[in-house]
């Protein structure tokens, strides 16, 4: 009896959250944009350029609301994810305004909430009050989106492609490096954290020269090793592609 008690409450009080939230939702909606893209694609750029405009009534003539005069104010609010860093608006827009300097990439995740104050295109909604809409705009590295289809293929396919695409003409002078250092590991041997560290050293130095080279090199996954993030340094990132590998299960340790 205790027990269907307890399991009413908890379903009770889980209802009035989920309804509070959605009554919360009514009149303060919010909408989430991402912004992702390959580095060198301007996201930066786009997400200062647009959040200005926005803020200070510039010209957005393909803008229906902004071009029709609908948007009363717009101004920034303080983001809803404690967890994510703030996207620094401030300091792009004063590096291109005053500065006159390209906003540093993307290398990370981060966030803006931008609050736009409007008109109702509709004039039954207007007769009762102005809307009010929250953008959360996330700023996404592209290159973490080249991993994906990594979630499909095991760490043989893997090795193999990496080594397929290191031997091309464009990359192979690139590559020797790392090439060299995996040619001289034996997959067999005991397993050692030095030598797995320079392997992924020597790996990740050869995806950065690709992506520096005036070829302009773009897909290089694992992005994860361009822009590692807060994963930098950790084991999920120590790692490399070996050559030669068999089919069979590797022994353990």
């Amino acid at each position: 009896m205790a027990s269907s008690l307890t399991t009413f409450t908890d379903e009770a009080r889980i209802a009035l959250d989920t309804l509070s939230g959605r009554a919360a939702g009514l009149f303060s909606p919010s909408l989430r944009l991402g912004v992702t893209g390959l580095s060198r694609a301007g996201k930066t750029v786009f997400i200062s350029a647009l959040v200005h405009n926005l803020i200070h009534g510039g010209r957005l003539p393909l803008f229906e609301a902004q071009k029709s005069g609908r948007i009363a104010r717009a101004f920034l609010e303080e983001q809803p994810d404690d967890a994510v860093p703030r996207f620094q608006y401030e300091d792009h827009v004063a590096a291109l305004v005053n500065d006159r300097l390209w906003p540093d990439s993307t290398r990370a995740i981060s966030e803006l909430r931008l609050t736009i104050e409007y008109e109702s295109a509709s004039g039954w909604s207007r007769m009762f009050s102005s809307g009010r809409l929250s953008v959360d705009i996330v700023d996404y590295p592209g290159e973490w989106l080249l991993d994906l289809p990594l979630l499909g293929k095991s760490y043989a396919d893997f090795s193999r492609e990496a080594f397929e695409m290191a031997v091309l003409p464009v990359r192979v002078e690139l590559s020797q490096e790392w090439r060299a250092l995996s040619a001289a590991v034996d997959p067999d041997a005991d397993a050692d954290e030095m030598t797995a560290r320079r392997l992924a050293e020597s790996f990740a130095a050869y995806l950065k020269a690709c992506k520096l080279d005036e070829r302009a090199l773009s897909t290089l996954p694992p992005g994860r090793f361009l822009m590692p993030g807060d994963l930098e340094g950790s084991p999920a990132l120590t790692f490399a592609p070996l050559p030669a590998l068999s089919d069979r299960r590797a022994r353990s340790g």
